[in-house]
């Protein structure tokens, strides 16, 4: 009707509140309802709002957040968190460098976690790695046992998918799953370095828990499975096609993931660049250091090996 007229939606929707409020009222609450249904109950009202604002409909959250709580239509809510991933003694840990980095572009930051998913009368477990610029989840793999090939396998997709270049920081919990030999082996191979978060800390690995806990939220405890690959078809589904490029993300700016790196694109802006760690020391002010270059402290892979006994200095 708008293109007929030729009217802007926006001029309609305020033509029709001032003489047909009632109307109007109910143009709103039906387009809330399609907005709600569309994303199956995931969009709290912030991101509804939006979405009508997109539409070209000009209306206040706090109306939309009325009227969600009177039909009943506010986004559902989180379970409790529960800990899956412990750390073993003997194996090594590294430095926590993702609290010290200054994002400029994908690649730099990758986080990675581990939960668990109960499916009828068994757990099962996901994991996955997330880009902490773009928020977009780079590899996922989704398994009955809690290995090391399950972790193996969400890092190995997202290698075959981003083919990073060296030096990029992978940052996860200290649970064996990524300090062990086969998992330190991949991230040697492809010149990686890692960073671990501190003992009982998840805040340092924010971005990945943020996803864990929405993907529960939108995703797990509003479906029931049939299977287990079932639930690996909806879970693909969901963070490939929805999360990935429809979804929007508050960190972003309201964007999907997709969207935003478009944009990135679009500003002429490269995607990759090199990240930047920023160190401070009680003798001297904050120093800003390339990843990987400079006076860290951090230990690199692959690590350097001492020298030979002939190449050493007398003394020393």
């Amino acid at each position: 009707m708008c293109q007929l007229a030729p009217v802007s939606r926006a001029g309609y929707y305020r033509s029709l509140q001032e003489h047909s409020p009632v109307e109007q009222d109910m143009a709103v609450r039906a387009a809330i309802h399609q907005v709600v249904v569309e994303h199956r109950r995931r969009y709290g009202y912030r991101r509804v709002a939006l979405e009508l604002h997109k539409q070209g409909m000009q209306v206040n959250h706090k109306r939309v957040a009325r009227m969600m709580r009177e039909d009943n239509l506010l986004a559902l809510q989180p379970r409790r968190f529960v800990v899956t991933s412990q750390a073993r003694p003997g194996l090594e840990v590294a430095l926590n460098l993702a609290r010290r980095m200054q994002l400029t572009g994908v690649n730099q930051l990758w986080v990675a976690d581990i939960t668990y998913i109960q499916l009828w009368s068994e757990y099962v477990y996901l994991a996955v790695v997330l880009d902490a610029y773009s928020r977009m989840v780079v590899g996922w793999a989704l398994g009955r046992r809690l290995n090391q090939e399950l972790t193996l396998a969400a890092l190995e997709m997202a290698i075959a998918q981003r083919q990073p270049p060296p030096g990029l920081v992978h940052h996860s919990d200290r649970g064996w799953q990524y300090t062990g030999p086969a998992y330190v082996a991949l991230l040697e191979k492809q010149q990686m370095i890692a960073s671990m978060s501190r003992p009982a800390n998840p805040y340092d690995n924010a971005a990945c828990e943020s996803f864990m806990a929405t993907l529960k939220r939108e995703e797990i405890y509003v479906t029931v499975y049939l299977d287990l690959e079932h639930m690996r078809a909806n879970i693909g589904q969901f963070i490939e096609q929805y999360y990935n490029r429809k979804r929007l993300h508050s960190a972003l700016g309201y964007r999907s993931p997709e969207e935003f790196e478009l944009a990135v694109e679009k500003q002429n802006q490269p995607l990759s660049l090199a990240a930047t760690l920023t160190f401070f020391s009680p003798q001297a002010r904050a120093s800003t250091l390339v990843a990987g270059d400079g006076d860290s402290n951090a230990v690199p892979f692959p690590r350097p090996q001492p020298p030979a006994a002939s190449d050493r200095k007398d003394g020393q």
